[in-house]
C-alpha cells in the first residue's frame, strides 16, 4: 500500500530527559488525533532514535502539501491547547519540514524507519527523482528486512506559510531539504541499508556538498482514519 497522500509533514523533535514522559504522553493521547482529524489528514506515525539524533520523528501523512498551508491548519497553529503550548515550550530540538511526495516505493507498516536528509542543488532535483525512483530506492529496498521506501522535498513556500501568518516561531526555511525515508523490519537492517546506499559520494553528482544526516528510529504509535 502506498503512502496516504502526496503530501507529508515531517517534525523532529527533542526535549530534556525529565520532560520526556509528559512529550510521549501528549503525543499518543492528544497531538497525534488533533492532526489526523483535520481535513486532507489521514495517517501520522512517531518514532524514537535507535541510532543518530534527534531523538524523536513524527510523520503525517496528507492528500497534499498544500494542506499544511490551509487557513483552517494555519489557525490551528496559531491557537495551540494548552498541553500543546506547556509541552512545546520544553523542545530543546524542534525542525519541521512540509514535503512535497516525490517517490513512493512504500509497502506496508515496519517497525523501524531510516531517515535520510539532504540537500541537493535544486537544477538536479528532476535528475535526483529519477536515480532514486529507477535505481538508489529499488536498490535499497531489495535488501533483507527492508520493506519499502519513499522520498519527499521540501516545499519552501509551505513551510514558511506559518512564519508569514505569525503563527510559529521557527526559523525561516531556505533550503529545498529531501528525504528519503527506508522503512524496514527491524532497525539494524534498516539503517544498514541507509548507510550503504546513501554516502555522499553517492549524492555529490546531484549537487550535495555535505554529507547525509541519517538516522534509524524504531515505531512507537501511530494512528489513522
Amino acid at each position: 500500500m502506498p503512502l496516504f497522500g502526496k503530501g507529508m509533514l515531517i517534525v523532529f523533535t527533542e526535549v530534556k530527559a525529565r520532560d520526556e514522559r509528559d512529550l510521549n504522553e501528549w503525543y499518543n493521547r492528544e497531538h497525534i488525533d488533533e492532526r489526523i482529524n483535520l481535513p486532507g489528514f489521514h495517517r501520522a506515525r512517531r518514532y524514537v532514535a535507535v541510532r543518530g539524533s534527534p531523538k524523536y520523528l513524527a510523520t503525517y501523512e496528507c492528500d497534499t502539501v498544500d494542506d499544511l498551508a490551509t487557513p483552517g491548519y494555519l489557525h490551528l497553529l496559531a491557537n495551540q491547547t494548552p498541553w500543546t503550548q506547556a509541552v512545546m515550550a520544553r523542545f530543546t530540538h524542534f525542525h519541521r519540514l512540509t514535503l512535497r511526495l516525490q517517490v513512493d516505493l512504500t509497502h506496508g507498516i515496519g517497525g523501524a524507519l531510516a531517515s535520510v536528509r539532504f540537500v541537493p542543488d535544486p537544477r538536479r532535483r528532476k535528475a535526483l527523482a529519477t536515480w532514486l525512483r529507477q535505481t538508489a530506492l529499488p536498490r535499497a529496498i531489495a535488501r533483507p528486512g527492508l520493506l519499502g521506501a519513499a522520498a519527499v522535498e521540501n516545499d519552501i513556500e509551505i513551510a514558511n506559510a506559518p512564519l508569514q501568518e505569525k503563527s510559529m516561531d521557527h526559523p525561516k526555511a531556505d533550503e529545498a531539504e529531501w528525504v528519503v525515508l527506508l522503512e524496514g523490519a527491524d532497525a539494524a537492517s534498516t539503517g544498514a541499508a541507509a548507510r550503504a546506499h546513501f554516502k555522499l559520494s553517492t549524492l555529490k553528482p546531484f549537487g550535495v556538498t555535505v554529507a547525509p544526516t541519517i538516522g534509524t528510529y524504531r515505531l512507537l504509535f501511530g494512528n489513522q482514519r
